[in-house]
């Protein structure tokens, strides 16, 4: 069975001269192999995003739910942004 599959795919010029200046300086031998790497960086990627969703959004949402007096108003966070950007200076 085959593991692989080819496709066809059109970049903007930019990305494509980028693929093509990869493989031309040696850090990959094929313009598959830089689209493969940026795939593998896309989707590890998503799933830091999926575990960091799950791992401490989610929880934190549930315990705003559960405790609604914990939360501060985006005024409040303007303000102690403001304060921190000051001590800062």
């Amino acid at each position: 069975m085959r593991t692989t599959q080819q496709l066809s795919i059109t970049l903007p010029n930019e990305m494509a001269d980028a693929v093509k200046a990869k493989v031309l300086a040696g850090e990959y031998a094929s313009e598959s192999k830089v689209i493969r790497a940026g795939l593998r960086a896309f989707l590890a990627r998503d799933r830091a995003v999926e575990s960091w969703l799950h791992r401490q959004v989610g929880p934190a949402y549930d315990a705003l739910k559960a405790n609604p007096s914990r939360a501060v108003t985006a005024d409040q966070v303007r303000a102690r942004l403001a304060a921190e950007h000051a001590k800062a200076r």
